[in-house]
């Protein structure tokens, strides 16, 4: 027999897991954005969240290398994600993003958010960009996020 508290935790832990991924999958089918550049969701937890996207050729700056805006919007989409996993709506209140390496057409890259702190209006967001199986990293972000007070949650 499981004790109390421990039945408890178990319960407790595994609705913070259903709202996590109810939360997450309105976001996904709402956001166009994410859609139209080939984001998929492969991890959804409580204040953390892992997406893949194939850069294509039409994501290429000048230099042949995948534009700077798009490496942001997947490692931004990731944070809002996983800001508002908790089933809280809110948004950015600021990011900044640092670009460590070139990510090439035809990688897939994985953004896996992680929430550093969370207060009852704001938080903070750690996200690493990374190639899928090497683990290369391409690009670190940081968002912080404030909560809509009277906005339905996600």
């Amino acid at each position: 027999m499981v004790p109390p508290a421990e039945q408890a935790a178990a319960e407790k832990t595994a609705a913070e897991q259903t709202v996590a991924e109810r939360a997450v999958a309105a976001l996904t089918a709402a956001d166009t954005a994410a859609r139209t550049l080939g984001i998929e969701v492969l991890e959804v937890a409580p204040g953390r969240v892992a997406l893949s996207m194939r850069v294509r050729e039409d994501m290429l700056n000048g230099h042949g290398t995948c534009h700077g805006g798009i490496l942001f919007a997947l490692a931004d989409t990731a944070f809002a994600f996983a800001c508002n996993s908790q089933g809280e709506a809110r948004v950015a209140a600021g990011a900044s993003i640092e670009f460590v390496a070139p990510a090439r057409a035809g990688e897939v890259l994985i953004a896996r958010a992680q929430e550093t702190s969370r207060g009852a209006r704001h938080g903070l967001y750690d996200v690493a960009v990374v190639v899928a199986g090497s683990g290369e990293a391409r690009a670190f972000f940081r968002g912080r996020c404030a909560r809509l007070r009277g906005a339905p949650a996600p």
